[in-house]
């Protein structure tokens, strides 16, 4: 997983990529950029610049617990920890041939 700019894409101005992880770390560690936001939050707010309003969606999508891992067109291999539920021994026993 990758967050931010590659280093390839960084102008040269301002300088090599050790550099600039130095002071991302330093200034992350510092509460450097917090203080930044903080201020352009606060000049954007005198202006004007900012609208308060915030819209929350509370939205939940539910999957049915036996949707996490499911295969399609067969079943799963149960765990070994777990114990086989009813409709996973009753399709066992139709597959298999019956033996006296």
């Amino acid at each position: 997983m990758s967050t931010g700019t590659a280093r390839r894409d960084v102008p040269v101005r301002y300088g090599p990529w050790a550099t600039l992880h130095t002071r991302f770390r330093r200034w992350a560690l510092d509460d450097t950029f917090e203080r930044m936001l903080r201020a352009a939050l606060a000049r954007a707010d005198a202006t004007g610049d900012i609208d308060w309003l915030v819209s929350v969606d509370s939205t939940v999508v539910r999957a049915h617990q036996h949707a996490a891992g499911a295969r399609i067109g067969g079943s799963a291999t149960p765990h070994s920890d777990a114990p086989e539920r009813a409709d996973q021994v009753r399709n066992r026993l139709n597959r298999e041939p019956w033996h006296p």
